[in-house]
């Protein structure tokens, strides 16, 4: 198992003002309408989450990077935990032509507004219970998911990706911090995070899960 934070470069390249988020809507209110993850979330004002998230090919890097790492291969099961409208899948698809792609997403609105080419292969349904059976891919990804679970939950969460993966290639992401500035600037961005924990404390949740996949995270600086 490795840390490998993928996703940091291309997540602090967005501008964000973590004050605003806080003083100039209620946080509370936001919330409550981005953990419905429904059009709001994803394609609603700003405050409640994307603020519109719409395929432009910026995921297209971060898969190749994958495929690369993991040696993804034609023939493989691919599966996304928490994959949203499916467009990793999608260029992990175009990645590596011939694999087989799966994801998985509690929102319906996401799954329903899904990219045609990889809408056939998405399914609703819940990180902690995953509709799969064990040991049925060969690669399960997660990125963004599982902190949006109660600690308790996103044991289970992780538990469930070490059951359906077949192999040691599992990726899972979360936000994290690794100081107090990160962790303030975290909790005045999130708005759906339910388990905020630092990189030693997700350790000790992957350890309790028996996940041996690798993990990584995000932070905001």
């Amino acid at each position: 198992m490795a840390r490998i934070d993928f996703l940091q470069e291309m997540h602090g390249k967005t501008r964000r003002d973590y004050v605003a988020r806080v003083v100039q809507f209620d946080k509370a209110e936001c919330s409550t309408v981005a953990k419905r993850f429904g059009a709001e979330y994803w394609d609603g004002p700003r405050q409640y989450g994307y603020g519109g998230y719409r395929y432009d090919g910026r995921w297209r890097p971060l898969a190749d990077k994958l495929a690369s790492h993991y040696a993804i291969k034609p023939g493989d099961r691919v599966l996304d935990v928490g994959c949203g409208k499916g467009f990793l899948l999608h260029e992990l698809a175009q990645s590596v032509p011939g694999i087989e792609i799966f994801g998985l997403d509690i929102s319906e609105y996401g799954i329903a507004d899904g990219k045609p080419e990889v809408k056939p292969h998405l399914v609703v349904g819940n990180a902690r219970a995953l509709p799969f059976p064990s040991a049925s891919f060969d690669v399960v990804l997660s990125l963004g998911t599982l902190h949006n679970l109660p600690v308790e939950l996103a044991i289970d969460a992780f538990a469930e990706i070490e059951r359906v993966g077949r192999s040691p290639r599992k990726y899972v992401m979360v936000e994290s911090f690794r100081d107090e500035r990160e962790r303030a600037n975290l909790m005045y961005w999130q708005l759906t995070c339910e388990s905020l924990l630092s990189p030693s404390s997700w350790a000790w949740v992957i350890e309790r899960a028996g996940y041996r996949g690798d993990h990584g995270f995000i932070f905001f600086e």
